[in-house]
């Protein structure tokens, strides 16, 4: 593992008071991308940088969650821009990752969030949570479609295109960056360890029971336009052929999460891929926990989540004041590493 130091001139007070030093304000827009064979379109949203300073208002509250501020519809920011596209976690959506969406676009980003069909939050499909390989595919689709000629009336620099994803949206990144799936090394981990949190995923998706699944599963996913990668406490590291995890050029800003782990393994999730992968920045503040990278959680909220899907409350847990501080950090850092690639 190469463990890089983000900035040895800057602290992470520094940083984060870069951030909130923001040249624009965030603008956000519906996105919709259709499906030539219409059945996979995909919805989200993009924030991106405005020079607006009127009409901001807090977008995607509600009584759980806080929002972040952006101005609905506003004129984009001119020139070429960077690119950033994010990948929810299991039964996640395209609003939790609206913090570093927000934080980025102010700081000049596009960022693109959308809800992959099948293993989203109100898009749940036993039949397309089974066709893993689609949400790299969606990664690819969102690129193609702000690289088109007539994208959103924004302009991209195709130099500066990035990804993160977050839990199932890190195993998501990694097939991007070159992680290819392995059935047979899948296989062998799982019955040694079948109380593994990602293995028990996959089988009851039944990932990979048939012989079509699995050459879908293990084709080359990577998308080389993707210049570095963002992975917040990725689960299903070890479906991935450790020989393919070594292989893999783009630099990878890895996060392991040690407080309340939601039950996956650092040692055989984060931990092992920054072990394996050849350029890897690894961070595990040991206050992070898995579910610091949702939004942020409005008083009482884990009391009403206890009340209307008991368990659903462990995503609120400390998740007002010390989540916000945590996320402040991640998005600085997170700003620096991509910065760093230019």
């Amino acid at each position: 593992m190469k463990n890089l130091v983000l900035s040895a001139a800057l602290t992470c007070a520094a940083l984060v008071q870069a951030l909130n030093a923001a040249p624009y304000q965030s603008g956000l827009s519906d996105l919709k991308i259709a499906d030539a064979g219409a059945e996979r379109p995909l919805e989200g949203f993009v924030w991106y940088p405005t020079q607006e300073v009127e009409g901001q208002e807090e977008q995607h509250s509600s009584i759980v969650w806080e929002g972040n501020m952006a101005i609905p519809d506003a004129t984009p920011a001119e020139g070429d821009l960077p690119l950033l596209v994010l990948s929810h976690g299991m039964y996640g959506n395209a609003m939790n990752q609206g913090w570093l969406a927000a934080a980025l676009s102010r700081q000049g980003y596009v960022v693109a969030t959308i809800n992959h069909p099948g293993t989203s939050t109100w898009l749940r499909d036993a039949e397309q949570s089974r066709m893993l390989w689609e949400r790299p595919r969606d990664i690819s689709r969102v690129i193609d479609h702000f690289l088109a000629p007539s994208a959103e009336a924004l302009r991209i620099d195709p130099d500066r295109i990035y990804m993160a994803g977050h839990s199932l949206g890190g195993f998501t990144a990694i097939a991007l960056a070159g992680g290819r799936y392995d059935a047979a090394h899948s296989a062998t981990f799982c019955a040694a360890h079948s109380s593994d949190l990602a293995c028990g995923v996959f089988e009851r998706w039944e990932i990979a029971k048939t012989a079509q699944d699995q050459r879908a599963m293990e084709a080359d996913l990577t998308d080389p336009r993707i210049q570095g990668f963002a992975v917040f406490d990725l689960g299903g590291t070890q479906s991935f052929a450790p020989a393919s995890l070594g292989l893999i050029e783009k630099p990878l800003l890895v996060y392991g999460a040690p407080r309340a782990a939601a039950g996956l393994n650092l040692e055989t999730e984060a931990r092992a891929l920054a072990a394996m992968a050849p350029n890897v920045t690894y961070r595990e503040p040991s206050e992070l926990a898995h579910f610091d990278f949702l939004g942020v959680c409005k008083p009482g909220a884990e009391e009403i989540l206890a009340e209307e899907n008991p368990g659903d409350e462990v995503v609120c847990y400390e998740g007002g004041d010390m989540r916000r501080s945590e996320q402040k950090k991640i998005a600085a850092e997170v700003l620096t590493f991509f910065e760093s690639l230019r």
